[in-house]
């Protein structure tokens, strides 16, 4: 496994960060967002998908979303995790009004070390991730055997979502 970088010596569990913008710079937001991730005392990124550009799913009338799926090691427990990728979506400009609608940062905890929660501010693992190509495309790339909460595994829910436009524009390791 291929380090990107992180600070702190105990890289913790891992968890699954799904990331996506629709409004402004996407990528540099994106970007953005990883850089803030490696940043953050506690947590460690190991690894990117490629980046994907996809239709937006709920509120179709919008511009299509650049999503990636993020793999971190992190001694941050979900709740902080959490304050984390909100702080960053924060400071990227997000605005929450209509629910499902165009953003300039969503960042989603996906999976959490096989955690299974259901507070009100979290539920892990993400409760729609079997539904969405957008978010088992890239995991796809990084897990593929991960089992979700359903028991399946992350290729195996990947082959129920093929009517959903998701198409691979950039491998953020090579750039």
């Amino acid at each position: 496994m291929t380090a990107v970088g992180g600070k702190g010596a105990d890289p913790g569990v891992v968890a699954y960060l799904g990331l996506g913008s629709n409004q402004g710079d996407s990528l540099a937001l994106l970007v953005g967002a990883v850089s803030g991730l490696i940043a953050t005392p506690g947590v460690f990124v190991t690894r990117l998908s490629r980046y994907y550009r996809t239709s937006a799913i709920g509120l179709e009338d919008q511009p299509d979303f650049l999503n990636l799926v993020v793999e971190i090691r992190t001694r941050l427990d979900p709740r902080d995790l959490l304050s984390v990728v909100q702080a960053l979506e924060k400071d990227a400009g997000r605005v929450r009004t209509v629910r499902w609608g165009p953003r300039t940062l969503d960042v989603d905890i996906l999976w959490y070390d096989g955690i299974f929660t259901d507070h009100d501010r979290l539920r892990l693992p993400h409760p729609r991730m079997e539904e969405r190509r957008f978010v088992l495309e890239p995991l796809a790339e990084l897990a593929p055997e991960l089992v979700l909460g359903s028991g399946r595994t992350v290729r195996a829910a990947l082959a129920g979502v093929l009517d959903q436009d998701v198409v691979a524009v950039a491998d953020p390791r090579k750039e």
